[in-house]
């Protein structure tokens, strides 16, 4: 297998073929890729689904042309281990005298420059959330356990 050989054994950029991620819909798949030390997925083409999963969890997946593609690969066949630069913020790679640029959406490309994910999304608006949880009427349904609710008895606005 490739990556077990001494060259590819710290790699953090993979350069995969098209449809990478098609059958891996389930967050495992980018957890196993981070846990190798994956930081960035270069490939013409993205499963949906694993794209997804994938920017949630901090993995780039930038997609870049076919013709770049096979020429990144016969670039680091022909020398193995050879450094990939990416550049998430200019959306470029670099291999020695060999550059491109890779497509990302715009939305995941600035939460993971700002390092966002979506419980830090959603803590940026903590205190919207707490005022509308302080002025919320207490007789509308709650998610709270019952020992948490208050000891008021519920009247039915029927009667």
């Amino acid at each position: 297998f490739v990556l077990n050989q001494e060259a590819y054994k710290n790699g953090s950029v993979l350069v995969a073929g098209p449809d990478f991620g098609t059958g891996s819909s389930r967050e495992h798949a980018v957890w196993a890729l981070k846990d190798y030390g994956f930081r960035v997925v270069l490939a013409p083409k993205f499963a949906d689904i694993f794209r997804g999963n994938s920017g949630k969890q901090g993995l780039v997946t930038g997609i870049i042309s076919q013709e770049d593609c096979e020429s990144l690969w016969k670039l680091l066949e022909a020398e193995p281990g050879t450094q990939v630069t990416v550049s998430l913020e200019d959306k470029t790679w670099r291999v020695g005298a060999l550059s491109g640029t890779f497509q990302i959406d715009d939305y995941v490309r600035w939460t993971l420059m700002e390092g966002l994910d979506d419980i830090a999304l959603t803590l940026r608006h903590e205190e919207e959330i707490e005022a509308y949880e302080a002025a919320r009427p207490s007789f509308k349904p709650r998610t709270l356990p019952a020992k948490f609710l208050p000891k008021e008895d519920v009247v039915s606005a029927r009667d």
